[in-house]
């Protein structure tokens, strides 16, 4: 899971970056110019923790998480669209965390002059929807050129191709992203191809100043989440040892770090879950989509398994604590065989049966 943190100049952008990953990355890096910070994180499940203590093996292995601090953009796109150093990090992630800046502060000048929210938002949805708009009418140009020559590809495709694209048209042009738009399993795959900026989920990051209450927000868009932070206060408690940002978290009723609020909210956007493998060499988490078939769990651990698989041992995680181990597991009928068509569960314990 790769996710870009993006946000106009002085926004806080790096700040957060510093807290999920605990870095010291300086803050303040000049308008317009392009950089990008990137840091991998392990993903905090009490799961993985019960299950070494469980199995105590040689390697535990948390399921992982990139963060990218991407500067360079600042809601001001020309007619070209975003320049192509900055569209190709920005098309790698597979979500954005929208960070708005909603603290005052005299000695950091806000861009445009003053601080509204709402007009943030937009501004960074404006340059996302034009990049995306660029490339559609580009793409309807060429299904033109393609149909008027009249060889290579079936007519009958490039008409698909055509609907949907002028129906992606439609939707930029009224400056609707296109994850507010229903999009088929087959229309999924004409889309394959295209790193659409305004399709990746977004969550929302209201920068808060301590103590500040969070302004009222005009957002209701599919695949979108809002969630405040004082960014600031966490990125400090983020460079403390363990006990001393327990404490800090408690003295100002912060219930959780912010890193764990973040990585949650992500899964849910990008619809994603973890399934486990135990034994006494490695505890491991994995990261597959919600809805996945065990085939393609399988090839997330190697795409041998996925090639060759048989079938599953699968096992739930709250019944192998519950009854305390694999073989009370067996004995009780809670480890079963499972094919291809079974789909894979939040917290699925799998043993993998292939041959090659």
């Amino acid at each position: 899971m790769r996710l870009g943190i993006i946000g106009l100049p002085q926004s806080g952008k790096t700040t957060l970056f510093n807290a999920l990953t605990r870095m010291t990355q300086p803050t303040g890096t000049p308008s317009g110019k392009i950089e990008v910070h990137t840091a991998v994180v392990d993903v905090p499940d009490p799961r993985v923790d019960r299950l070494s203590a469980m199995f105590k093996p040689r390697k535990t292995i948390y399921a992982k998480v990139t963060y990218a601090d991407i500067a360079g953009l600042d809601g001001s796109a020309s007619k070209a669209g975003i320049s192509g150093t900055l569209l190709n990090q920005l098309t790698q992630m597979d979500g954005f965390i929208h960070v708005i800046r909603c603290f005052e502060n005299e000695n950091v000048a806000h861009p445009s002059g003053s601080i509204d929210p709402n007009r943030d938002i937009q501004a960074m949805d404006s340059e996302f929807i034009l990049n995306d708009l660029i490339a559609v009418e580009r793409k309807l140009e060429r299904l033109v050129e393609e149909k008027h020559k009249g060889a290579g590809r079936e007519k009958v495709i490039i008409e698909r191709e055509t609907v949907l694209f002028e129906r992606l048209q439609v939707a930029l042009s009224a400056e609707k992203p296109l994850r507010d738009e229903a999009i088929s399993i087959e229309e999924e795959k004409m889309l394959s191809g295209f790193g659409f900026l305004t399709r990746k989920p977004a969550l929302i990051v209201l920068n808060l100043s301590e103590g500040q209450k969070p302004p009222v927000i005009e957002y209701h868009h599919q695949h979108s989440q809002i969630v405040a932070l004082q960014c600031e206060l966490e990125s400090e408690i983020a460079q403390l040892p363990p006990e001393e940002a327990r404490e800090f978290l408690k003295e100002y009723g912060i219930e959780e770090p912010s890193l764990n609020r973040m990585i949650r909210l992500s899964y849910d956007l990008l619809g994603l879950q973890s399934f486990f493998t135990v034994g006494p060499d490695e505890v491991r988490a994995w990261t597959v989509r919600r809805g996945a078939l065990a085939p393609e769990a399988a090839g997330e651990i190697h795409t041998d398994l996925q090639k060759g698989f048989i079938r599953a041992e699968v096992v739930a995680y709250n019944d192998l604590v519950s009854l305390g181990g694999m073989p009370e597991a067996r004995n009780k009928g809670k480890l079963r065989l499972e094919g291809k068509e079974y789909t894979v569960l939040d917290g699925d314990i799998l043993n993998i049966k292939f041959n090659l």
